[in-house]
């Protein structure tokens, strides 16, 4: 039997108690710094020192490439990690970085079985130019959590192949998104098993398209006899946060 592992994740601002005592308190086994540069000469000094001190203590650290102040890119990082460790404890500090991040970082825990929690400092600091932002940690809150439910494995599935085979000269019909629901495999045709054409579109349009055209992810526009989907921004912006799910 696999033993379980202490996970933390936090993305690296300027911050270092508020990242490295709750690590300590955990015993944390394994650690991600979400940080825009996997370098480790390019962070700050006591950002270097954060890292080597974890090493030191037998943490073991790995540096993640995210933007910190991208939502989603953010959220696509935690879910991915998190889904990397499924059958083990995660946690996720959501006041190591700057608000954007504490956001992608807490609806990433919603979305998966990642616990969010949120770290009080002793004291300010007013310059981070050489020093961390705040120092000492008072304690570390966990926040509560309010579950949202993900997007199916199924409709990343269909994002990612809009994605793939929309171009400015081609726009994929709902027969396309049948044909590759088929190829794929996909579970809401797989275990319908459709009698007929007109029980796969309405599959379709059940599982796939209504909830997507409703969450804003996809646009259905009638062209002539057809009906074209086409992605829109945000569904791009999912697809990136979930892709974790293919």
């Amino acid at each position: 039997m696999d033993q379980i592992r202490e996970i933390h994740i936090a993305p690296l601002g300027h911050e270092r108690d508020r990242i490295a005592e709750p690590i300590h308190q955990h015993n944390a086994d394994d650690v991600y710094l979400l940080t825009a540069t996997t370098e480790l000469s390019r962070l700050t000094p006591y950002q270097q020192a954060l890292v080597k001190e974890l090493d030191a203590n037998g943490v073991s650290v790995e540096l993640h490439r995210a933007d910190l102040h991208d939502l989603y890119d953010v959220l696509a990082e935690v879910t991915t990690l998190t889904a990397d460790h499924p059958e083990d404890i995660v946690r996720v500090n959501v006041s190591s970085g700057p608000k954007v991040a504490a956001i992608g970082s807490a609806i990433a825990c919603m979305a998966t079985a990642a616990t969010a929690y949120y770290v009080h400092p002793e004291e300010h600091v007013p310059s981070v130019a050489a020093e961390p932002l705040t120092r000492g940690m008072e304690r570390a809150e966990v926040l509560p959590s309010y579950p949202i439910e993900a997007i199916s494995r199924d409709q990343v599935a269909v994002l990612d192949y809009l994605k793939r085979t929309n171009t400015d000269t081609y726009t994929a019909k709902k027969s396309d998104l049948i044909e590759f629901a088929e190829d794929a495999g996909l579970s809401f045709i797989d275990d319908a098993d459709p009698a007929n054409e007109k029980a796969k579109f309405a599959l379709l349009n059940a599982n796939i398209v209504d909830p997507l055209v409703e969450d804003g992810y996809i646009e259905v526009n009638d062209v002539g006899r057809t009906k074209q989907v086409a992605l829109t921004e945000t569904g791009e912006n999912v697809l990136q946060a979930f892709r974790h799910k293919l």
